[in-house]
């Protein structure tokens, strides 16, 4: 298998000042909702009001699927009560996503600098901190597998970024 470049996640206090520094409903509904769903920028900037299952609070999605995506499937991703908070009154009026994949790009950009973060944050590192840190909360690595879309669990395990003092509280509750 080729090796494949691996994303450094936000820390979660970066995450957090990367949530904090959204000035605009616009702004949160792309930055939360990416932290908040690990969903790929294609598949938010082509969300559409069928999309979203409000009374399953989830978002049916359709993503890449087999080698190099060449293919199509569907999943079911978990929406969090932030974002289903802010996508309720947006699907309220709107039928459809409001910007493309580049200028969602350029809006994570621009909401990185203002939150100070030194090292470039895109749509795809906030879909590896969202798998980092449902890793790290404990969810299973096959529950990771199906929310993100993984056709191979060996992708899935590219997230699998556990730092020294995680590796050791695991051991400490575990052992």
């Amino acid at each position: 298998m080729a090796h494949q470049f691996v994303r450094e996640p936000l820390r979660a206090e970066e995450a957090d000042r990367l949530a904090n520094a959204c000035r605009s409903v616009e702004e949160r509904l792309i930055i939360w909702t990416l932290l908040d769903t690990g969903l790929r920028v294609s598949e938010l900037c082509s969300l559409t009001l069928d999309s979203v299952q409000w009374q399953q609070r989830a978002i049916r999605v359709t993503g890449k699927a087999g080698p190099y995506g060449t293919r199509r499937k569907q999943r079911v991703v978990p929406l969090s009560a932030r974002v289903r908070a802010l996508l309720e009154p947006y699907f309220a009026l709107n039928d459809a996503w409001f910007v493309g994949t580049r200028q969602a790009q350029k809006i994570v950009k621009r909401v990185a600098g203002r939150a100070k973060i030194s090292r470039e944050v895109t749509p795809h590192v906030l879909r590896h901190t969202w798998a980092t840190l449902a890793l790290q909360k404990g969810m299973s690595l096959a529950a990771v597998q199906k929310i993100l879309g993984h056709d191979r669990l060996t992708t899935t395990a590219i997230y699998l970024n556990l730092t020294d003092g995680h590796v050791l509280e695991e051991f400490e509750a575990k052992w």
